[in-house]
């Protein structure tokens, strides 16, 4: 799995027009799903991005978590992730996870993160979304858990 993280002032996500998610500060989730990850990925990439300490403290280290900031979360599938464009110009998406699997493994980790306590925002799996967002910072991260045996 691979998760996109992007610190934000605030953060939406709209489908044919409609908002359907939208947080004030806190994180927004790109999340790609590659072949081969498990539950088990998707639980640790949970835990580690809600202990992730990414938000300025007293003297502006990064000392505190989305948890202890009290922020909100926004989550975003996205099998971009997996593009690999080494080679040729078209994208080549093989190493991600097929559509059921994805979804169901985006849905496991977002209940993971919900039983966190934050609030948890989503788009819509599979859908044309356009997501509108102001990064603070900027603060971008890529977080990866890579399946065994992949």
């Amino acid at each position: 799995m691979r998760a996109l993280i992007q610190r934000v002032a605030r953060a939406s996500v709209r489908v044919d027009g409609e908002t359907i998610g939208a947080i004030g500060p806190g994180l927004l989730v790109l999340l790609g799903v590659g072949r081969g990850d498990t539950e088990a990925e998707a639980e640790w990439l949970a835990r580690k991005l809600l202990g992730l300490r990414v938000f300025g403290g007293e003297d502006g280290r990064f000392d505190r978590s989305v948890e202890e900031v009290e922020g909100a979360l926004l989550v975003v599938s996205q099998f971009t992730l997996y593009g690999d464009a080494r080679r040729g110009r078209r994208p080549d998406f093989t190493a991600s996870a097929a559509p059921e699997r994805a979804e169901a493994l985006y849905e496991h980790f977002v209940a993971c993160l919900g039983r966190g306590g934050r609030p948890v925002e989503t788009g819509r799996f599979g859908a044309m979304m356009a997501v509108e967002l102001v990064n603070d910072g900027p603060v971008t991260l890529l977080l990866e858990r890579e399946a065994r045996g992949r």
